[in-house]
């Protein structure tokens, strides 16, 4: 085979091998772009019963109070069926750290510990570090209307109460389109067995 008829041929494929080129410098380009846009999802928890006994300024949480926890452990740590929570936020309080401390535990996750009353710092903070991924924020329950206002989800939120421990509100932020709101509960352990038992009666003997 001469040199010419080589030449022909490498003449022949490039004209071919330029569109299948372009066409995955596209595609690998689309990946990067929607990887960088991907929808960031935010949860928002109350903390769990404390026990005013432990200290009246910073209480602990009760016996309860931990087992819903693990409760909530149980419920979140399977919630993405990819990767789970990527991240938790919790507030200062004792309560709220030890409320996030089981999932944390069980992802392997190291907690951040912020202020969420600062709401419009705290939640910039949080979209700038953590876009695309799963988000935990456990706080307190007046703090949990005004973050997801934050982040233009539902303004008709139901008033939380301070003893509606169970109440979950999931809020997903795509980079495109509307952001939606979603309210869950999460099975609360059964409580009989952590209810202190009456005195028993003392009967007089004659």
């Amino acid at each position: 085979m001469n040199s010419s008829t080589q030449g022909k041929r490498r003449r022949r494929w490039s004209p071919r091998l330029i569109p299948v080129i372009g066409y995955t410098f596209v595609a690998l380009g689309l990946a990067w772009f929607f990887e960088q846009q991907a929808t960031t999802t935010v949860i928002f928890v109350t903390h769990a019963e404390a026990d005013p006994a432990t200290g009246a300024e910073d209480p602990a949480l009760s016996a309860y109070g931990r087992r819903q926890a693990e409760a909530l452990a149980d419920f979140l740590h399977d919630i993405d069926v990819v990767r789970s929570v990527d991240n938790i936020y919790a507030h200062t309080s004792r309560r709220t750290k030890e409320t996030a401390g089981p999932l944390a535990e069980r992802l392997g996750l190291t907690l951040h510990i912020d202020d969420p009353y600062r709401v419009e710092r705290f939640m910039r903070r949080v979209m700038r570090d953590r876009k695309g991924e799963v988000v935990l924020i456990v706080t307190y329950p007046d703090a949990i209307a005004p973050l997801i206002d934050e982040l233009h989800g539902s303004k008709r939120l139901p008033v939380i109460a301070p003893d509606d421990y169970d109440e979950v509100y999931i809020v997903t932020i795509p980079n495109f389109g509307k952001v939606k709101t979603l309210r869950l509960h999460y099975p609360q352990p059964p409580r009989a067995e952590y209810e202190k038992a009456p005195p028993a009666a003392v009967s007089s003997v004659p």
